[in-house]
């Protein structure tokens, strides 16, 4: 609705010269005459007031007025008529169907808020799904040397039997705490949707001081850590496996923060991390989104997103193992290799 703009405003009621003092006058021996000079001498009120009244004495307004008089109470009348006019215009129904307001009204009343787009796929390719989301604080850096979690876990699955240990770097802390941390790796890797419910191996937490050397080690790192080790050359923080070292690189702000494709759900996350960087131990390499709407695989890089389309724009220029096709395929995100269990 169109705001109404020039005199909308109530017009003030034109103001009253005040009236002239009456000069004495000398005594005069005829009363009637005396009268009418005093009552010429006090003058009379120019302009009618907003709500017309009797002379302050009591008596009747005279019936004649001077010319200014006159004149200034046409001009009542006039800005009466156009307030009432506008106040009218105001009040009836506009034609217009959009709300169209000037900076200043819009100032007045705040913001026009609205509601971000439905569906919530991240399925456009310009939306920066691979960015690290707002959250709290998180290990920057570290010493490049990891510090192992006391604990061990007894074997769970069947088949070969894989050791590991939970490590976390040196200089690197969690407000969660380190044993927190060793906690979500075993709950996730203890789970059936796992890796052990493939039902072709098994898996099993060592301790440091076991006298046995780790198949691999699931290490909590710092930001720049990680980005050393891992490589950058995509510009969004990620985590890897570095089969060299045998350790597995968990990013401390992806910990703490997770991923836009998760939509705050950061559990769900972390699972996801653990079981996607463990499945490179297996020797599994990435994959795409299968069929649009369907659950991520694991090995999908959902850290970037769940878009097919995303992903490839993403690694182009920095191939991740597999070329990501453009079909438009978007998945559902999910943190597990064998979800139906």
């Amino acid at each position: 609705m169109t705001r109404p703009t020039g005199s909308s405003r109530r017009a003030r009621p034109p103001e009253r010269d005040p009236e002239p003092e009456a000069t004495p006058s000398p005594p005069s021996s005829s009363g009637s005459s005396g009268e009418r000079r005093r009552s010429r001498r006090r003058g009379e009120p120019l302009a009618a007031s907003w709500t017309p009244q009797a002379r302050r004495t009591g008596g009747p307004t005279p019936p004649t007025r001077s010319r200014r008089g006159a004149a200034l109470g046409a001009l009542a009348v006039v800005l009466l008529a156009l307030t009432g006019f506008v106040v009218v215009r105001a009040l009836a129904p506009s034609a217009e169907t959009t709300d169209v307001r000037s900076p200043a009204a819009a100032a007045e009343q705040g913001p026009v808020v609205g509601e971000a787009p439905s569906g919530g796929d991240y399925a456009g390719v310009d939306i920066p799904t691979a960015e690290l989301p707002a959250g709290g604080d998180f290990p920057v850096s570290g010493a490049g040397t990891w510090r192992v979690v006391p604990g061990s876990t007894p074997q769970v699955g069947v088949g070969r039997v894989y050791t590991y240990t939970v490590e976390v770097e040196d200089g690197a802390t969690l407000a969660e705490g380190d044993a927190a941390f060793a906690t979500a790796v075993d709950a996730t890797l203890d789970d059936p949707r796992s890796w052990t419910g493939s039902g072709q191996i098994a898996l099993r937490r060592v301790d440091a001081g076991a006298g046995v050397v780790p198949d691999f080690r699931i290490s909590l790192t710092s930001q720049l850590t990680t980005r050393a080790q891992c490589g950058y050359q995509i510009r969004y923080e990620a985590s890897c496996w570095k089969s060299d070292i045998g350790r597995v690189l968990i990013n401390g702000s992806r910990w703490v923060r997770g991923a836009a494709a998760f939509e705050g759900q950061l559990g769900l996350y972390r699972q996801y991390a653990i079981n996607h960087e463990v499945g490179h131990v297996f020797r599994n390499q990435h994959v795409p989104c299968p069929e649009n709407g369907a659950l991520a695989p694991v090995m999908m890089q959902q850290s970037f997103g769940v878009s097919n389309d995303y992903l490839a724009q993403l690694t182009d220029d920095n191939p991740q193992g597999i070329q990501i096709p453009r079909d438009g395929k978007v998945c559902r995100p999910n943190p597990w290799p064998n979800p139906v269990r």
